[in-house]
């Protein structure tokens, strides 16, 4: 999938049908030219519903089309006979979506199950027909109930990537390289920082033929919390992440810290991010000796706090399947 057909975030404009009228119809056949009433009840308006699908990754179907209105019900006819229910409009969306109501930008539905359905606006009930309003004082009612208008509304959707593992780093600190690597994901890299600009998926191939998802999260920079940089735009998709793997480069000046101003900056957008498993791995591990690791690893065993780490490189494919065995005895507690 390339960026351009990435889409997260989109506003769209819903409109649920009208129900049908209510006929007013008095019973006529042969031999009967005073029959009494026998008018049909009107349709329901058709709903705006939500449906999750699986093989769906984007919202890029609402990018072009963000108007959606669903069908009126019928009118009711004679013989009791009642109108056509409106046409339902079903809205394809990725596992992960949100939806949120576009002026008090509440959030109202979210799907995180394949077929899972829900609906948006409900279409309007349909009129009852003179039938309903016979009784012994007025035995040839002529009026019947209009239909009820559809309901309308402006909605948000947002997608908020599924995966097991989230990377989260500084710009340019490999999490592309990494991906490419760990999984068969083929992400835009280059040598300068903002390469990545979309979240991208891949999937790990494990042992046994079991997997895990990982996702490669456009790289935070001081101040995200409060929208600089690419700002709130990426930080959501780390919501839905199980554990949290930080990818920190050996010729880092300072690890510690650069781990302590991510996790900080996790924490002012969400604290409930901090409640997430997390390791640390220091990638371009390739260009230190053993003295140098070994020095390294005293020094982090001290500043990190007890939180987990290991030395890997995605060019050198050091310590790849150890940082696949850790992941995946996290993902499985």
């Amino acid at each position: 999938m390339t960026e351009g057909n990435f889409v997260d975030y989109v506003k769209v404009f819903l409109n649920s049908g009208k129900g049908g009228k209510g006929s007013v119809h008095l019973h006529r056949e042969k031999f009967i030219t005073k029959g009494g009433p026998d008018g049909g009840d009107g349709g329901r308006g058709g709903h705006i519903i939500l449906r999750g699908n699986q093989n769906l990754w984007t919202l890029i179907n609402f990018k072009f089309k963000k108007h959606f209105k669903a069908g009126h019900g019928g009118h009711g006819s004679k013989n009791r006979s009642s109108g056509a229910d409106g046409e339902d409009v079903y809205l394809e969306v990725p596992l992960g979506t949100i939806v949120k109501d576009g002026e008090t930008q509440e959030v109202v539905a979210e799907i995180t199950e394949h077929g899972e359905e829900k609906i948006l606006l409900q279409g309007g009930m349909g009129g009852r027909g003179n039938w309903h309003f016979r009784s012994s004082t007025n035995q040839t009612p002529r009026y019947a109930q209009p239909g009820v208008d559809g309901q309308e509304k402006d909605f948000i959707l947002e997608l908020k990537v599924l995966a097991d593992v989230g990377l989260v780093g500084f710009p340019n600190a490999g999490k592309s390289t990494l991906l490419s690597v760990i999984t068969s994901a083929k992400p835009k890299i280059a040598d300068y920082e903002f390469t990545t600009l979309k979240p991208n998926l891949g999937i790990v191939e494990y042992r046994d033929f079991k997997s895990f998802v990982m996702a490669d999260i456009p790289g935070i920079i001081e101040g995200a919390a409060e929208g600089k940089g690419l700002g709130h735009y990426f930080l959501r998709h780390i919501e839905r992440n199980s554990t949290l793997l930080f990818l920190i480069p050996a010729d880092s000046k300072d690890i510690g810290k650069e781990y302590r101003i991510l996790l900080d900056e996790l924490r002012r957008y969400n604290p409930e991010l901090l409640d997430k498993e997390r390791l640390i791995a220091i990638s371009k591990s390739d260009m230190l000796d053993d003295e140098l690791m070994n020095e390294m690893r005293t020094e982090l065993d001290k500043d990190l706090n007890g939180v987990p780490f290991m030395f890997i490189s995605s060019v050198a494919q050091l310590g790849i399947t150890e940082l696949k065995d850790k992941l995946w005895a996290m993902l499985s507690v």
